[in-house]
């Protein structure tokens, strides 16, 4: 079980961070980035799950600046409430900073300079594809149906091997915009679609979807494998 910390950003302000050690020999470093509804349970289990993989994992509270503890459900007015702080009052680039100084923290903690990767889900899946697109620190990305990917960020090849996943039934991800994606054929990026609706990989939500949910971490597992982890 990992444990929130406090870690200063390169703006100065501290926020909370969800530590997780990893278990056996050390894989590597893996920063995952959030949904909009902050670090909730969902996300700490996923830090978990993957420091029991072999990873040490750093999962940033992006919101700590304006909503410190933020935790929403997914309705009602947390869920407005989580939606005005990833659409108003967050700045996106700010979370890309955050993410970097995570990304050195684990680079920092190994001294051999063990490979450092990123994933996130539906925010953090945008999160984590721009990342890949700017780091130059990672060794792979993997990018769970961030609906910025395949608007605002799919011009640009990521530097680093990045999968991305997508259910073909998302309301919100239009399969207009992921089969322009998959078109634009970028040699370092592969882009996975499953019989799935929008946030497959979290057992709380209603779009839940078992099957997806496994080949899609199996994939991201295999990928970060290959890719030195």
């Amino acid at each position: 079980m990992g444990e929130m910390i406090r870690m200063t950003m390169d703006d100065g302000a501290e926020i909370a961070v969800y530590h997780a050690q990893p278990e056996g020999d050390r894989r590597g470093g893996l920063v995952l980035i959030q949904e909009i509804f902050g670090v909730t349970d969902h996300i700490r289990e996923l830090c978990d799950e993957y420091a029991a993989d072999g990873y040490e994992v750093l999962s940033p509270a992006l919101f700590d600046r304006e909503h410190p503890g933020f935790e929403s459900d997914y309705s009602g007015p947390q869920f407005e409430r989580a939606v005005e702080l990833a659409r108003q009052l967050h700045p996106f680039e700010q979370s890309l900073k955050d993410a970097q100084t995570c990304i050195d923290a684990l680079k920092g903690a190994d001294d051999s300079g063990g490979p450092v990767f990123v994933t996130g889900y539906c925010y953090g899946g945008s999160v984590a594809w721009r990342m890949a697109q700017i780091s130059p620190d990672l060794a792979a990305a993997s990018a769970y149906y961030g609906s910025m990917v395949p608007t605002q960020f799919k011009d640009e090849a990521p530097q680093c091997a990045t999968i991305a996943h997508f259910g073909r039934y998302d309301a919100g991800i239009p399969m207009e915009g992921v089969e322009a994606l998959i078109a634009k054929d970028h040699p370092t990026a592969q882009v996975f679609v499953y019989e799935a609706g929008h946030g497959f990989n979290s057992d709380r939500r209603k779009d839940y979807h078992e099957a997806s949910s496994e080949q899609a971490r199996e994939r991201t597992l295999m990928l970060f494998r290959a890719c030195g982890g």
